[in-house]
């Protein structure tokens, strides 16, 4: 297995995607191929490792930067980090790739480079999303801010049978994202969803309003790519400020520094559930090879973690799973 690291893109580009790759390797089988400014990416791994047999640097001159227009940059910089990944996938020369970049750019290049599995209409991201009982996923987190309720539909669908088929949890139970529980609430678009979801033949558990969402109430976290990217979000910033508040709680005086002594394990843990980095990248379900796009902000471990799950991901043969049970779904065609 080779697996193809867009080393140019993120925030914390070059220095983190490479070190990233580097600390997977000791955890995975597959080869990495780091795409990028072939100087840098020497240079660093020069500082940082004298073992270079699973490793593969392949030159790309240009950035594709979040300032970037998605379409026009994945056309126009055809020599990017981003686009030359992307042409590695299209030709079989690697079976997943990994982007901490511009998440626009990487749908568009996913659609124009690779293209949708057949079925599907709106490709979706779908990352891990903690919660009380564990995890579920979100769908979508950020790819499609417009959809149609059939694109509700199909994100139910594809999520449904990624966690069946590579999660091993049976009929796992779905939720459509609401400003209530009863029938009938919402705007248009998820009403109309509503409707499709529950004549299908999805487990299919109703509207989930926001505040229960981290419940884990339901398996899989169905709404549009603008809400899904509110929700992601909003739960980081209140994880990251609930972590400062503890700190500042339990450092305050000699009798909290004892508390947290004391709480260590369990607040380290808490800290860990919460944590963005240990669940690697998300998956963008219904592109007919895998992409996986890791946090904006990713870090080292980030990294290391996202590229531990691609391999996964190929290993359970997601894409082929997908492109066989959708046939067999209701309402999309």
């Amino acid at each position: 297995m080779r697996i193809a690291i867009d080393v140019m893109g993120g925030d914390n580009a070059p220095h983190a995607i490479i070190l990233g790759s580097l600390q997977a390797l000791n955890e995975i089988e597959s080869e990495i191929l780091l795409v990028g400014k072939e100087e840098i990416i020497k240079n660093q791994l020069e500082k940082n490792t004298k073992d270079f047999k699973r490793i593969h640097i392949i030159n790309a001159d240009e950035i594709i930067s979040n300032d970037d227009k998605a379409v026009q940059a994945i056309r126009k910089k055809k020599n990017s980090s981003m686009a030359v990944g992307f042409d590695l996938l299209r030709k079989n020369e690697v079976d997943a790739f990994v982007s901490a970049g511009n998440t626009g750019a990487l749908l568009a290049g996913s659609l124009l480079r690779i293209g949708r599995i057949k079925g599907i209409d709106r490709p979706a991201l779908a990352p891990i999303y903690p919660t009380k009982k564990g995890f579920s996923i979100l769908i979508d987190a950020g790819a499609n801010a417009d959809c149609k309720p059939r694109n509700l539909l199909e994100f139910g669908i594809m999520g449904s049978i990624y966690l069946e088929n590579v999660l091993n949890i049976k009929t796992p139970k779905v939720g459509l994202v609401n400003i209530g529980t009863e029938e009938g609430k919402g705007n248009k678009l998820v009403a109309q969803a509503y409707e499709l979801m529950r004549n299908s033949n999805l487990n299919f558990y109703g509207n989930l309003e926001a505040r229960n969402v981290p419940d884990g109430i339901v398996d899989v976290i169905v709404c549009d790519g603008f809400v899904g990217n509110v929700i992601l979000k909003l739960t980081e910033g209140v994880a990251m400020n609930l972590a400062s508040i503890l700190k500042d709680i339990f450092t305050r005086n000699f009798i909290s520094k004892i508390g947290a002594l004391i709480l260590k394990d369990g607040l380290r843990d808490f800290k860990s559930r919460l944590d963005y980095t240990e669940y690697g990248g998300a998956p963008l379900l219904g592109v007919k090879k895998p992409v996986i796009k890791a946090h904006g902000s990713s870090n080292e471990k980030a990294i290391k973690n996202a590229i531990k799950y691609s391999e996964i991901f190929i290993k359970k043969g997601v894409i082929k799973k997908i492109e066989e049970n959708i046939r067999g779904a209701d309402n999309i065609e």
